[in-house]
């Protein structure tokens, strides 16, 4: 059964949706969402998914950060401090529905950085992490953005216009306030720039797990410096043919088998 629901501080009220196993819950699943375009392009699957662990007696909340989706908040209320802080408010929303002992996060590309802090200021227990394609690199994040939002002005004019190139090469705050159509307030720009492999970290206090296309060197290098501290991370490679920022083409399904299928499997150990 799907609830859509408000829970949260009076202040900084969020909208999720909770789905309810039809026994009781053996466990519980929290969805991290990603940020932008990104969420819009999950959504989906993000559906499909939950539904699949509430038939398998997992509940599940997913649920969109304040300035976010259907949650109260302008677009350029965004920052990364607040949004951890929506996590923990999630967690103890899911944990109340639920009943539960166990949640577990999901974490999607930015969702899953949010995670990661999150889970290290010790205030949820969760008893472990998923990270799906964890955003390490903030600049690199914020040229990727850029670059599909360029990409697709192009794509929108019958005659491309070159100078867009040309400012995207020579400025590096060209197109960065509004990529893809979602407001970036210059607090949330900075905090962006300053995510970095050297001050994103795992906790020891929880289990994690990041999926992460075998190709992404920097997600691949991060981790490997993380099991040298001795954390209790474990690196699965993952290929999928999902792209985060662009909308469905042909073999950029909405709910490619593959993701679905792997995320299900990791969820349900």
């Amino acid at each position: 059964m799907m609830t859509p629901l408000v829970f949260g501080p009076p202040a900084r009220q969020l909208m999720g949706i909770f789905h309810r196993p039809d026994a009781a819950a053996r466990m519980a699943v929290l969805i991290c969402p990603p940020f932008g375009h990104e969420q819009i392009r999950v959504q989906r699957f993000q559906r499909v998914l939950a539904d699949r662990l509430a038939r398998a007696g997992i509940a599940v909340l997913r649920f969109d950060y304040f300035g976010t989706g259907d949650s109260p908040g302008d677009d350029t209320d965004g920052e990364l401090d607040g949004w951890r802080g929506d996590i923990h408010a999630a967690h103890d929303e899911l944990r109340r529905l639920a009943g539960a002992p166990s949640i577990v996060w999901l974490g999607m590309r930015l969702g899953a950085t949010l995670a990661l802090m999150a889970a290290r200021t010790g205030r949820s227990h969760p008893v472990r992490l998923v990270l799906w394609d964890p955003v390490v690199d903030g600049p690199a994040y914020l040229d990727q953005l850029r670059a599909a939002h360029v990409d697709a002005l192009e794509r929108s004019f019958c005659i491309p216009d070159r100078t867009l190139r040309r400012r995207l090469a020579s400025d590096p705050d060209a197109f960065t306030d509004g990529p893809l159509g979602f407001a970036i307030s210059p607090l949330l720009r900075r905090q962006l720039r300053a995510v970095a492999p050297v001050n994103v970290a795992v906790t020891a206090l929880h289990d994690t797990t990041v999926l992460a296309d075998p190709d992404d060197a920097t997600t691949q290098a991060w981790v490997q410096a993380q099991i040298a501290r001795e954390l209790p991370v474990a690196l699965s490679p993952f290929k999928h043919p999902l792209v985060w920022t662009i909308d469905p083409q042909p073999g950029n399904a909405m709910v490619p088998a593959e993701a679905l299928q792997r995320l299900q499997a990791e969820l349900r150990e």
